[in-house]
């Protein structure tokens, strides 16, 4: 299959795009990085990406950005940081994306652990992961073609942890691995409207 995957550079693009390459044609985009290049906050530029690309048979989302910090500090700006980049950013990508999935095709998002097990500093993120979960499994109703649609919801990785473990204390992370397999189920499986935990 011919595989899009946006975000591809990150600890979580990796793991999927290492997993699905075994047996898949990958397309790497990210936003300064990859084959392609694509801000997916800005319809335009979605627009752009999907016509160069032409048709594809799945598409794979593992970016989007979030703002953290501690509540009595979030304003409504900030708070649109992930609003804007991690939901709707990839709620562009499935829309736009109706018209260049083949028949049958998939597209697979990703939240992330904290709207199920937060931490401090994390409402905007885990706002956005709630927000992700509601939107696959509402959306999965009325695909059509055939078309199927998942988010994967990882733990924090074990190759994201030199970076981001102060601030998951007492967080168990999960291999890479793991987190690429998730992305196999979904785009290679029979799945639609789930959200994939992996922990």
């Amino acid at each position: 299959m011919k595989v899009l995957v946006v975000g591809a550079n990150g600890d979580i693009g990796q793991a999927a795009c290492d997993a699905l390459s075994e047996r898949n044609e990958i397309i790497r985009a990210g936003r300064s990085s990859g084959d392609i290049q694509v801000d997916i906050a800005d319809p335009a530029s979605v627009a752009e990406m999907y016509k160069k690309v032409g048709p594809l048979d799945a598409l794979v989302s593992t970016a989007g950005d979030a703002h953290f910090a501690a509540l009595v500090d979030q304003t409504k700006e900030t708070f649109m940081i992930g609003l804007t980049q991690k939901v709707m950013g990839q709620v562009n990508l499935v829309l736009q994306g109706l018209d260049h999935l083949n028949d049958g095709g998939s597209f697979t998002l990703t939240s992330g652990v904290l709207d199920r097990d937060p931490i401090p500093m994390a409402t905007n993120a885990a706002a956005a992961n709630g927000a992700l979960g509601g939107f696959v499994k509402a959306a999965a109703l009325e695909m059509p073609r055939g078309l199927r649609i998942n988010v994967v919801s990882p733990e924090v990785l074990e190759a994201s942890m030199p970076r981001y473990g102060n601030w998951f204390r007492g967080h168990i992370p999960v291999s890479s691995q793991k987190v690429g397999a998730a992305y196999v189920k979904s785009v290679e499986g029979a799945v639609t409207g789930q959200v994939l935990i992996v922990e």
